[in-house]
């Protein structure tokens, strides 16, 4: 089990980051909420949950043990895989994803492209008395230029499973599109709503 990685950060997109620890690289799959967290910073130690499966292995990197716990949660639902669970936490903040289990609210599980409505009951159901009450999130601000925030945020979405026509549409119906100053995880956010509309 790798528990957690320290070192440089190499390369930095929405969905994933390359950490250098000991001369070697390891690209960590990780979610919006953590990659906001990460912004501006040239090096970091990140917490970890590794994953094997038939197709390869796989490293997800949280910046809170909060997060990482609901993850592992999350990925305990049958119907709910890896990239389900991480969708789900880029499009939700920990505490909004805690309240809506303890509230019994599927359906903003449902919103979620992946998430059906049998899946969405199924994570109320395991995980109703599983949640805790406390979470603490800190999400911090990036400033790209929009030029790339345009780019990062079609990417993200597109390696998120969503076509590259929708995204396109999307991403300019936004208003907030235009604004240079909005963070590229929110623009994200925003876009995951609409297309999940």
């Amino acid at each position: 089990m790798i528990y957690s990685i320290k070192g440089p950060i190499i390369e930095k997109h929405p969905t994933f980051i390359v950490i250098e620890a000991n001369g070697i690289a390891y690209q960590i799959y990780i979610s919006l909420n953590t990659y906001g967290q990460l912004e501006g910073l040239k090096e970091t130690r990140i917490l970890t949950h590794f994953i094997v499966k038939e197709d390869g292995h796989y490293l997800f990197g949280f910046a809170t043990e909060q997060e990482r716990q609901l993850f592992i949660l999350l990925i305990s639902v049958s119907g709910v895989g890896p990239n389900t669970a991480r969708l789900i936490l880029s499009s939700l903040e920990t505490e909004s994803i805690r309240s809506a289990i303890a509230s019994k609210d599927d359906l903003i599980f449902r919103k979620i492209k992946g998430v059906g409505p049998k899946t969405a009951q199924r994570i109320i159901i395991d995980l109703y008395d599983k949640i805790g009450k406390e979470v603490t999130t800190g999400p911090v601000s990036g400033q790209l230029p929009k030029s790339t925030k345009h780019s990062e945020a079609f990417s993200a979405l597109l390696a998120l499973g969503f076509g590259r026509s929708g995204i396109e549409q999307v991403l300019k119906s936004l208003p907030e599109a235009s604004n240079p100053e909005i963070p590229v995880e929110e623009l994200i956010k925003l876009a995951l709503k609409k297309l999940a509309g």
